[in-house]
């Protein structure tokens, strides 16, 4: 495992702020696209704002971004995940199937914005090592957020576009199984470490490098 060091520490701290810059966003952006697509239940429920207050969940949004930072505090550098309060979004005003698929993209459509935003930064921009290291971070735990939603756990968008595909009768009992996303994500993040934890940081390392042109996880972890 490790101990800690400064750097690490500091990767940590890019991590978690990283984290909640991005989770705000995705939220947002999913909350507004309903809103936009007529369905006013984001703004009668407060979730048309950036604040973090308005998605935040205690196990998904803190405990887990805190152990998974202490992680990084010793250079484990796994998949930054994290998950907030459901958006409130109500189906029965969304007038066609295409308005469902984009309010369920929408969080990924964020998430990737914001790795190639940073990508850019770092591709067009000579920044300092530690602003750049920065940088970087903010790419990486982006990415990590585009594929860790994409999972079919049911609560995250991946599901949401899987239960499209289903009966509608199956498609309601997948999305009631949300009410258990934090004991879905324990197992996942923290019983199959080696096998969904090792999957899903290999591929938000690709979409990092992507973006940056770099290796994101070797320059994280220079000293």
């Amino acid at each position: 495992m490790g101990n800690f060091t400064a750097l690490g520490i500091r990767l940590a701290v890019y991590m978690l702020v990283s984290l909640a810059v991005g989770m705000s966003v995705r939220e947002f952006t999913r909350a507004w696209t309903a809103a936009r697509l007529h369905d006013p239940t984001p703004r009668l429920w407060g979730r048309l704002t950036l604040a973090p207050r308005a998605w935040f969940e205690p196990f998904g949004s803190g405990l887990v971004p805190v152990i998974i930072a202490v992680l990084w505090s010793v250079q484990v550098l796994v998949i930054p995940a994290a998950y907030g309060k459901t958006a409130p979004v109500d189906p029965s005003y969304l007038r066609r199937t295409r308005d469902q698929v984009f309010v369920a993209l929408a969080g990924p459509a964020s998430s990737l914005a914001l790795t190639v935003i940073a990508g850019l930064v770092v591709r067009v921009i000579d920044l300092p090592i530690e602003a750049g290291r920065a940088a970087i971070v903010f790419a990486f735990t982006n990415a990590s957020l585009l594929v860790f939603h994409l999972l079919p756990i049911p609560g995250l968008d991946g599901a949401r576009i899987v239960a499209m595909l289903l009966p509608p009768q199956a498609a309601e009992v997948y999305r009631n199984a949300d009410k258990y996303l934090p004991l879905f994500v324990l197992v996942a993040l923290f019983v199959f470490t080696t096998l969904i934890v090792g999957l899903l940081t290999v591929l938000s390392s690709a979409v990092c490098d992507a973006a940056t042109g770099l290796d994101c996880r070797s320059i994280m972890q220079l000293g």
